[in-house]
């Protein structure tokens, strides 16, 4: 028998114009059903703006419609910064009776209580007496999605996951013990950050049972590159506007798949820059344009995004990635690295940490070198732009001559003094290059480097940033360094480069530091910058 077609929502936030247009979502996460079909208790979580909430409506439309169980969506929006545990447990109780009230299923909304007839029970027995009643009434399986869940902390959270536990535990005993068939916990985070959070100073011992099914929890998939084409072929259909191959290829290379950028990005080209004309194709080159905005601008998304940096936790896993550190420092803990994770501002490639994205890894490198701009002299903007070329040379002599003038009185607002070096260039860049230049940065943790390029009217000037003694089983390899800003030369399809080396030892004069030396190597002019 096969089976009915699954309905289709919009995934990722802002569409592309008046009209909304959708992508399957539940292939995203086909384990989901293994989850369901397998009676488990399971954590989905991915970070915001991903489609969580539209594919867990999906999801239980989906379950609803087949028939064979019963599907229950509740968000725990509402217990935001709640910590009174009474009142959390009244909002989560009452948010089940909101959910019953709104559903389509005659079933499951018979079993809505007045408002006012809500059970008068103790905060330690509201959601598992609530979800014991509902479960022991329904005539077939109930699956519970609890979205936002991680709006509760501390002992509200405990309380809650008490209840689940206990639930889930008693759930075979006999008849008037039966509980979800299925339970799921949405958010941003891992169960092992929630553990985390309610470890502080509280008893939470055995909390983690009923999730405790699999190695890692599950997570929602980014688009692929022919979703995007998909998507955006919906457009088409709709207005006849075109986005060509490049276009496609350019917003899935500044996304990586990110749905809320992938739509902000067709948003910006669409709107913004062609102003609903559908008879210009989006190109590239539009698609760049686009990218270059968001980023200045910092939309919504991207500032509360900007807003994670704040937490410490998170700062100590971001900056040795954006420093280019050979290692995790010791104050780095696995559980902080799952939660940048988790929060989508990083990702692994081939055991390696970097930015999830080149749009993000642009908005957080100019939020890390903000507070260094400060102290920089007004009057570096466009210094070194004519309109048609840009002179690099003269823009790094110009920071040698800042560094030896103000290193000593520059201070860290991290942990790591490698970032004083870096962040300070990065925002005297930013500083000079700002409004005229696009500027390109690399990172990634364990490259013992940091790779970034400038372009300026289609030319790119690559530069390569390197901490001379950043670590001490580690020498700085001199050729090494050659061929990686070679090869890095004609990756931007440029003639020349600058290794910019900052020098670690304080005993050594500035005469040795400040140094500037150019060679030709392997075919390419390369200007070996001492700082």
């Amino acid at each position: 028998m096969s089976q009915p077609a699954i309905k289709q929502f919009n995934t990722a936030g802002p569409c592309v114009s008046a009209k909304h247009y959708m992508l399957p979502v539940l292939p995203r996460q086909s384990e989901v059903h293994d989850m369901i079909n397998g009676e488990y208790y399971f954590v989905l979580h991915a970070p915001r703006q991903s489609g969580k909430t539209t594919f867990l409506k999906a999801l239980t439309a989906n379950i609803n419609y087949l028939g064979q169980m019963y599907a229950l969506y509740c968000s725990l929006e509402i217990c935001q910064g709640v910590t009174e545990v009474d009142l959390a447990m009244t909002y989560i109780a009452g948010q089940i009776n909101e959910s019953l009230k709104d559903s389509d299923i005659e079933n499951l909304a018979s079993l809505a209580l007045p408002s006012d007839c809500l059970p008068n029970l103790m905060a330690s027995l509201k959601i598992s007496s609530e979800l014991k009643r509902l479960s022991v009434n329904l005539d077939k399986d109930l699956i519970v999605f609890f979205d936002e869940a991680d709006c509760l902390t501390d002992a509200p959270l405990i309380t809650f996951l008490r209840q689940i536990r206990l639930g889930y535990n008693n759930r075979f005993d006999s008849p008037a013990s039966k509980f979800p068939r299925s339970l799921a916990l949405v958010g941003m985070r891992d169960i092992r950050d929630y553990l985390v959070q309610a470890r502080l100073g509280l008893d939470s011992k055995g909390l983690a049972s009923p999730f405790n099914i699999k190695k890692d929890a599950l997570t929602l998939a980014n688009f692929t590159r022919e979703d995007i084409q998909t998507l955006y072929h919906q457009h088409t259909e709709a207005s006849g506007q075109i986005f060509d191959d490049l276009a496609i290829d350019r917003v899935w290379y500044w996304s990586e798949g990110q749905p809320w950028l992938v739509n902000a990005l067709a948003y910006e080209a669409v709107v913004k820059i062609s102003k609903n004309n559908y008879s210009q194709t989006i190109t590239g080159d539009i698609i760049d344009q686009a990218a270059q905005a968001s980023i200045l601008r910092q939309d919504t998304h991207l500032d509360s995004l900007l807003e994670r940096l704040k937490e410490p936790r998170v700062r100590r896993v971001i900056e040795p990635v954006f420093l280019g550190l050979p290692r995790w420092p010791k104050d780095v803990m696995g559980d902080d690295k799952r939660y940048a994770l988790d929060l989508g501002l990083l990702k692994i490639e081939n055991g390696i940490y970097t930015p999830a994205n080149p749009i993000y890894q642009e908005v957080i490198a100019r939020a890390l070198s903000e507070s260094y701009l400060d102290g920089l002299p007004p009057d570096l903007a466009n210094r070194w732009m004519d309109g048609k070329t840009l002179n690099m040379t003269g823009l790094l002599k110009g920071f040698q001559e800042y560094w030896r003038e103000n290193s000593e009185f520059l201070e860290s607002p991290i942990d790591y003094n490698e970032s004083i070096a870096l962040m300070t260039l990065y925002a005297y860049l930013q500083r000079v290059l700002n409004g005229g230049a696009e500027l390109h940065r690399e990172h990634a943790l364990q490259r013992m480097r940091v790779d970034l390029f400038a372009r300026y009217n289609g030319v790119s000037y690559p530069v390569e940033l390197k901490i001379k003694g950043l670590d001490k089983f580690i020498d700085l390899k001199m050729r090494d360094s050659k061929k990686q800003l070679r090869s890095y030369i004609d990756k931007c399809g440029a003639k020349e480069g600058w290794l910019v080396i900052f020098d670690k030892d304080t005993d050594k004069r500035w005469e040795d530091k400040i140094s500037w030396e150019t060679i030709e190597f392997e075919g390419a002019i390369i200007h070996i910058v001492g700082c």
